[in-house]
C-alpha cells in the first residue's frame, strides 16, 4: 500500500514562482481549473471534519509533487493558482517552521500595519505556533470564508516578508553579504505571493475568481 503514495518532496524557497511539469499546457490548465472548482465546491457544500484534515494533511503524506502537476504552472490569480500558493506555503513552513517563525515573529515586531492580527498567529510565534497558523489558514480554503483564507496567507506572506527584509539588513550590517541577499530574495517572492493571493481575495469577493 505505501508503495502507491509519493514521498513528500523537500522544497526550496525558490519554488514560490514556477514549477516545471507536464507536457501539454491547454490539458494541465484544463484539468487545473477543474480540478480545484470540484474540489473547493464539493468539500465546502459538505465541510465534513475529517475530510478536512485530510486535504489539509494530504501532501504529509503525499508530497506535493501531485498537486504541482495539477496547479502550479496555472496563472497565479486564479483558483489552481490560489490552491497552489497555500498549500506550497504550508509545505515550506512545516519544512523549517523555525526559521520562517522567526521571519514571522520578527516581522510582527517592526510592521506597523494589521498584518500580523490578520493573519492570526498565536504571539509569540514558535514553530507550533508557525505550523498551527499554516493548518489554520488551509482549513478556511475548505470551510467559512474562503477570501478570508486568501486574505490570511497574503498577511502572512507580508509579514514574513519584512521580517526577512529586516533580518537581511542585520546581515548586512554584519557582513554577511550572502545571508543579506538570500533574504532579500525571499522577502521579494513573499511580497510577490502576498500580492497575488490579495488579488485572488479580491476576484473571489467579486465571483470571478476562474
Amino acid at each position: 500500500m505505501s508503495a502507491d503514495f509519493h514521498k513528500p518532496t523537500k522544497f526550496s524557497t525558490d519554488k514560490f514562482e514556477s514549477y516545471e511539469s507536464g507536457n501539454d499546457p491547454a490539458t494541465i490548465l484544463r484539468i487545473a481549473h477543474d480540478t480545484a472548482h470540484s474540489l473547493v465546491d464539493r468539500v465546502r457544500d459538505n465541510p465534513e471534519p475529517d475530510i478536512v484534515e485530510r486535504l489539509v494533511e494530504y501532501t504529509d503524506t503525499h508530497g506535493i509533487d501531485a498537486l504541482a502537476e495539477l496547479w502550479a504552472r496555472s496563472s497565479p490569480r486564479s483558483l489552481p493558482g490560489a490552491l497552489w500558493r497555500i498549500y506550497l506555503l504550508r509545505v515550506l513552513i512545516n519544512q523549517d517552521p523555525e526559521g520562517t517563525s522567526t521571519l514571522f515573529q520578527r516581522g510582527s515586531d517592526v510592521m506597523t500595519t494589521i498584518d500580523p492580527l490578520v493573519a492570526g498567529a498565536s504571539m509569540p510565534t514558535g514553530p507550533a505556533e508557525i505550523r498551527d497558523l499554516a493548518d489554520e489558514i488551509l482549513r478556511g480554503v475548505f470551510r467559512g470564508d474562503f477570501a478570508v483564507a486568501l486574505d490570511r496567507a497574503a498577511s502572512f506572506c507580508r509579514v514574513a516578508g519584512a521580517g526577512a527584509a529586516s533580518i537581511a539588513d542585520d546581515s548586512d550590517a554584519t557582513a554577511a553579504p550572502e545571508r543579506a541577499s538570500e533574504l532579500t530574495s525571499r522577502a521579494l517572492r513573499y511580497d510577490t505571493t502576498a500580492a497575488e493571493l490579495t488579488a485572488c481575495a479580491r476576484l473571489w469577493r467579486r465571483g470571478e475568481l476562474d
